[in-house]
This record gives C-alpha cells, structure tokens and sequence, in this order.
C-alpha cells in the first residue's frame, strides 16, 4: 500500500466498508469514547458510504444474546440483513469475506466495537491478505482508552491506517465540484459532523441574509 502519493488516498470505486458489532451488549461496556459519539460517527460513516455508493457490509456477533444491530445504522441500509456471525474475529467468516473477494476492492475501511478484539482480528488477517487497511478509530471503541489505544497502536504497526468518518468521506469527495455528490455528503455533515455542522449552518445563515438584504435593498 502505498503511504504518500495520490495513490494513498481513498477512492470511492475502490472502496467497501465492513461495520462490525455495533450492538447494545459491546455499547453496555464501552469505555473509551461517549457512547452517544460512536452511534453518531458511525452512522455519519455509513450514511456517508451511501452517498458515494460505497458498499457496506453490516455484521453481528451472536445476535440472539448480544442484541441487534443499533436502530440508527440498520435504518440506514433498512433492506440489508446485518450478517450474524459466531466467529469473533469477522474475517474467518466466508459469508462476509467472500462478499468482500467478489467486490474486488482493495480499499478495506473497517469500523467495530471493540477496537482491541473485533477490529484487531479482521484487520490483522486483511492487511496479511494484501488489502489496504484503514480504521476509523472514532466510529470504533473499546473497553477502556487504553485498550482503544494500544490497540490502534497495534494496527498502525502491522500496517493499518486509522482514520475518521469525516475524513474518509472528505477523501471520497476530494473536489466539491463534484456536484452529484457534494450536496448529499453536505447534508450528512449537517446532521452528523459537529462542530463542522454548526459552521456550516451558520455560513447558510450568513449567505440568506445577505441575500435578502441584497433583495431588499433594489
């Protein structure tokens, strides 16, 4: 994979995204972010891959005892049956792999609960692979902050690259001109992008005002 170059950033036509195990019993031991940050930036990621049709696997573990998949992300894709594995690690899984393999993507962007086991495991076995590995440390967790962080640790030294939702999909983009794209991505920042949200409802603000007293002033 290469680590400068145009080459190394993130292509949509080349990308899948796997989201695993978001779901109420790996939320019910999260300790390394608010629990409320991760639900957003993950559906802020997956609303995101939508818009540059980007496709998204949604996986469980044992959801029978685990729970199902969190209702803001399911809604997202509300047709896809999240796959239900009783393999920890995601990538032992023929049911989502194959799907990954026919894709024929190579850009593998992974996000799960937890950072040290559900995302190390697939991550390690894809980067062996030959694929090219990003994690989005903030639509993932774990049981602690040192158990997110040694882990992203651990990834970034077998070869990953951690990222997050926002600068995925600012990748995807790459040049607002892109119209057929820009407009959608800009309401998913809206709804999901914090701080870049409230900027950004406030520069429509400034730009409407503007444009009345310009309207009011002939």
């Amino acid at each position: 994979m290469p680590k400068v170059g145009l080459p190394a950033l993130l292509r949509p036509e080349d990308s899948i995204v796997v989201l695993i195990d978001h779901q109420p019993y790996q939320f019910a031991n999260l300790h390394s972010h608010e629990p409320t940050m991760i639900v957003n930036n993950v559906i802020g990621l997956a609303k995101g891959a939508k818009v540059f049709n980007v496709p998204t696997i949604l996986t469980t573990v044992v959801e029978e005892r685990g729970g199902y998949l969190i209702k803001g992300l399911q809604d997202v894709f509300p047709d896809q049956k999240p796959i239900d594995r009783t393999f920890i690690n995601t990538w032992q899984d023929p049911k989502v792999t194959d799907i990954v393999k026919k894709s024929g993507r190579k850009q593998l962007i992974l996000a799960a609960l937890w950072t040290e086991v559900c995302l190390a495991m697939p991550t390690i076995q894809a980067l062996e692979e030959g694929y090219d590995v990003f994690i989005v440390t903030d639509a993932s967790g774990g049981v602690s902050a040192e158990a997110h962080d040694m882990a992203v640790r651990r990834l970034v030294q077998a070869g990953a690259v951690p990222m997050t939702w926002l600068a995925v999909c600012a990748e995807w983009q790459r040049d607002w001109a892109r119209v057929e794209t820009a407009g959608p991505l800009t309401e998913v920042i809206r709804d999901h992008g914090g701080g870049s949200a409230i900027a950004y409802a406030w520069e429509v603000q400034l730009l409407e005002s503007a444009a009345r007293a310009a309207k009011a002033a002939k």
